[in-house]
């Protein structure tokens, strides 16, 4: 019985007391998160590549 209320409350939580975004806000916070991981991936490999160079010139000078 404990498990067929907590369902019940659940769903009557999700439909009645939940304040779900509109399709204009799910959008818009989206495509801030595709910007934002953008963003990261190419600092990320940026610094990959710098990273790179820069052992590459270290090991030039030792052999």
């Amino acid at each position: 019985m404990r498990i067929k209320r907590y369902i019940q409350e659940s769903f009557t939580e999700l439909v009645h007391k939940v304040t779900w975004p509109s399709w204009n806000d799910l959008q818009n916070s989206a495509i801030l998160v595709m910007v934002a991981s953008l963003i990261i991936i190419l600092i990320v490999a940026l610094m990959d590549f710098s990273f790179d160079n820069v052992m590459a010139f270290l090991y030039g000078l030792l052999y």
